[in-house]
């Protein structure tokens, strides 16, 4: 067809027209999340599936969309005989085809999510337990099940990892950080790569998720340095549709609006944004989407402490900036010990990276170092030995202790951070009530981060387990239907990875067969529809 839209929007989508079908040429009245307006419908690309974030969550679900389908192996044996013996009873399916709640029933895992546990269980059998087993799956590209998409990513595919920190090590094992159908430690070894251990830097890791999307053949579905600003719905008004609402499309929801309006039909997204040219500057678009998945992960907004002087320049929230800072020197020849806030892992990596740089630390957190809750608690020993190095030193190098006045170490454990001073100092609270006041040459609070969904109505608190608090991945993540990881609160719009509570990234594949398999099934049945006439 011929497209409408402005040059400059056609930059970033005319690539799409070509792969997706026509967009509704109907008036159309966008849903009043922001104002109310009327955009010309026939100007605007519609697609089955926009998906917002090109991390592993987002390259999975693409992959998953894209056709490939994954079968039990003819020789493969899962340990666990119960999953076996169902596996056996539908071989000729793909997994995507089965009964994801009949073939999770009775599976045990460290995700709350069970479509989670049986992804892993048949990629990593029985990971948890040390074994090395391989996948239980082949995969098949079955390209009359491709599902037309777009992914969404600020940057290259890889997301986040391409900004983390290079030279830390990952917490899960190469392998764990693998996507179907590709071998990390094969990757690795035909780009001779020397991969000294079961853990490797993000960097690598970065690499080979670019490099997936090309081998996998999945770059025309994939837009960088893309940038959303509000997603929304849109709603059609019942006497626009020309024909009775039994041909409306399954997940369609009525609503009757007040003051007398006529009743109108929840249809599609709307996604708006800018895609960041090379010259820098910013390059609209608007387009329609029937379904938008949510793959954002939660490294958009550092936490925060939210006291006084947070805001001051030498007060930082990121790895990547107090890597920068000693890059530069700028903590060179300093008397003054850097102050770091958090009790997690990235705090420990910035305690290691000032530690291994000669610059001495002063480490506060709330917790008390024997709290059973304290991540070094759940990590072994021996494969986590610098991260036990620092819980040692938590430990041992109290600021409680007298010997340790002039150490390049001294832990605050139970202490809560009242202010930041314009002169570099910083007031501590104890957990009696008694103050400190410290001096610092930088200040480096990590303790966490939140996604950034600003680009949904109420940054997206309605579609969280508590809808009067933010989305976190711990706290309040997105509330989804266990096996199809749909948004209970809202159809058509999904989310997967750590917005559901999936940190690692073994486990955030599950939401992707999950979204995969309901998509295919709505697919099938407006396949259906079309062929009996009925479907418009």
């Amino acid at each position: 067809r011929t497209y409408s839209g402005t040059e400059t929007e056609g930059q970033l989508l005319n690539s799409f027209v070509q792969y997706f079908g026509d967009s509704l040429g109907r008036k159309i009245k966008r849903m009043p999340l922001i104002e109310e307006t009327v955009l010309p419908g026939n100007s605007l690309l519609t697609l089955p599936v926009v998906i917002i974030g090109n991390g592993p969550s987002g390259i999975c679900l693409s992959y998953l969309l894209s056709g490939y389908r994954p079968y039990l192996s003819p020789e493969a044996i899962h340990p666990n005989p119960i999953l076996h013996t169902k596996l056996e009873e539908a071989r000729h399916l793909s997994i995507v085809d089965q009964d994801l709640e009949y073939l999770s029933e009775g599976l045990e895992g460290r995700s709350s999510n069970p479509v989670a546990v049986l992804f892993d269980t048949l990629l990593h059998p029985d990971a948890d337990f040390g074994y090395d087993y391989p996948p239980v799956l082949h995969w098949k590209l079955e390209q009359h099940n491709y599902i037309p998409h777009i992914v969404l990513g600020k940057g290259p595919p890889g997301g986040a990892w391409h900004s983390m920190e290079g030279s830390m090590l990952t917490i899960s094992f190469g392998d764990w950080m693998e996507l179907p159908g590709l071998s990390f430690k094969e990757w690795a070894a035909s780009k001779r790569r020397n991969i000294k251990s079961d853990r490797v830097m993000p960097e690598e890791i970065a690499c080979y998720y670019k490099h997936y999307v090309k081998v996998m053949g999945l770059q025309k579905n994939f837009r960088d340095n893309v940038y959303i600003t509000s997603v929304s719905r849109l709603y059609r008004e019942k006497d626009d549709e020309g024909r009775s609402q039994q041909n409306e499309d399954i997940s369609t929801q009525h609503l009757e609006m007040e003051d007398g309006q006529k009743s109108l039909i929840k249809r599609n997204w709307e996604v708006r944004g800018y895609q960041r040219a090379t010259d820098g500057s910013h390059v609209p678009f608007c387009l329609f989407a029937e379904n938008v998945a949510l793959a954002t992960g939660t490294f958009d907004s550092p936490g925060r402490l939210q006291v006084e002087g947070e805001d001051f320049p030498f007060v930082l929230h990121s790895m990547s900036d107090f890597g920068a800072a000693i890059s530069k020197g700028k903590l060179r020849g300093k008397a003054d010990p850097v102050l770091i806030v958090g009790a997690g892992l990235t705090a420990a990596d910035a305690v290691l990276c000032a530690y291994n740089n000669n610059i001495p630390v002063v480490h506060v957190f709330r917790r008390r170092v024997t709290d059973t809750s304290l991540i070094f608690k759940q990590l072994p020993k021996k494969l986590y030995p610098e991260y036990h190095k620092v819980y040692h030193m938590m430990c041992t190098q109290s600021h409680t202790m007298d010997s340790n006045q002039h150490s390049a170490y001294t832990s605050f454990p139970e202490h809560n951070v009242l202010s930041f001073k314009p002169e570099m100092k910083c007031v501590l609270q104890s957990a009696s009530g008694l103050k400190k006041i410290l001096k610092f040459s930088v200040a480096l609070v990590l303790i966490g981060s939140h996604p950034n969904l600003f680009f949904l109505k109420d940054q997206g608190h309605s579609i969280g387990h508590h809808s009067d608090q933010p989305i976190t991945c711990k706290g309040n993540p997105i509330e989804i239907d266990p096996y199809t990881y749909e948004c209970t609160k809202e159809a058509n719009l999904f989310a997967l990875g750590p917005l559901v509570g999936d940190n690692f990234v073994r486990f955030l594949k599950g939401g992707a067969l999950g979204i995969a398999r309901c998509l295919a099934i709505r697919q099938k049945k407006k396949h259906e529809l079309i062929e009996s006439g009925d479907g418009g």
